[in-house]
């Protein structure tokens, strides 16, 4: 029967010393046999190792458990039980060995640190603004260095929730939301490469506290808003500025949608500003308060930074 030995666990340390005098004596290397293969192999020098001796193909081949008694005689039975189902599996032990360690090492180089390099390289090749390149190497290679040289598949919620944790007792709840969120970009990236099994970041999902928020009450008395359209005329500062914010008072578009536009998406003969839609939805369109003729390059050419890109 597998497993089974023809010697008790508390007389291999008995019967490990006979052997290594009888050893030294005969400078010959003994060999202790546990069974069904598992033997353990004594130098003369009186270093002890466990062996599996097998076949496979027809071949005898022999297998490297360990050295006694680092690897405990328990220890050495598991693996050559482990070793004999490979063999009924069709798997060579030593072969299975090989691709084990492969395996170890492959994983041990496809660290954290390693895929935040490929996605932030993924990101600047996808056309990413400056602005947010720097803003997510700093997310990922700063706040999240902890976990740089950690090995990507050994990575796990507890880990990931005691470092934002961290950050959100600073103060800086939204910052702790935002790492969240693109350190689970990182983690899909590995998951869809094969690389890792999961996202350990979804079982974060209400882990966070929300940020501490200030409302901001419009303006909607009439006297006020002049005086808001009033300071916007009288700005002095970048005329790019100027240009932007009375963009964004004709068009009562959000800001994000002023730093974006592009010429080619004004017409203006009509004239009409047609926003482009996000993915899964419908564009949407503003009147564009300017005159017919091409404005001022400082007023429509160069409203938002974007307005430059083709």
């Amino acid at each position: 029967m597998a497993g089974k030995s023809p010697f008790p666990a508390d007389r291999y340390q008995h019967g490990s010393h006979f052997l290594r005098r009888q050893s030294r004596r005969s400078a010959r290397q003994a060999k202790l046999a546990d069974g069904d293969g598992l033997y353990l192999l004594i130098q003369p020098n009186g270093n002890e190792f466990w062996r599996f001796r097998y076949r496979f193909a027809g071949i005898e081949k022999m297998l490297a458990i360990g050295p006694f008694p680092a690897v405990s005689l328990s220890d050495a039975r598991r693996k050559r039980d482990d070793a004999r189902k490979s063999l009924t599996e069709g798997v060579g032990p030593s072969v299975q060995k090989k691709l084990n360690r492969i395996a170890a090492e492959t994983a041990a180089r496809n660290t954290f640190g390693l895929i935040v390099a490929e996605f932030l390289s993924n990101q600047e090749a996808n056309g990413a603004s400056p602005v947010t390149l720097a803003k997510n190497k700093w997310l990922l290679e700063d706040l999240a260095k902890p976990l740089k040289n950690r090995p990507i598949t050994e990575i796990t919620p507890a880990e990931i929730l005691d470092l934002l944790k961290r950050i959100e007792r600073s103060g800086r709840r939204k910052i702790a939301r935002r790492l969240r969120s693109i350190m689970g970009a990182v983690f899909r990236l590995a998951v869809v490469t094969l690389r890792a099994a999961n996202d350990p970041t979804q079982a974060l999902q209400g882990a966070l506290l929300r940020p501490n928020t200030k409302p901001r009450a419009a303006i909607i008395d009439e006297q006020k808003f002049g005086e808001l359209l009033r300071a916007i005329d009288g700005f002095d500062g970048w005329p790019t500025i100027k240009a932007a914010l009375k963009f964004a008072a004709l068009t009562f578009a959000r800001p994000s949608e002023v730093r974006g536009a592009k010429r080619a998406e004004v017409n203006f003969e009509k004239p009409v500003w047609r926003i482009p839609a996000p993915p899964n939805s419908e564009s949407l369109w503003a009147p564009a308060q300017v005159r017919k003729r091409p404005p001022r390059r400082t007023v429509a050419g160069d409203v938002g930074p974007a307005m430059s890109r083709s």
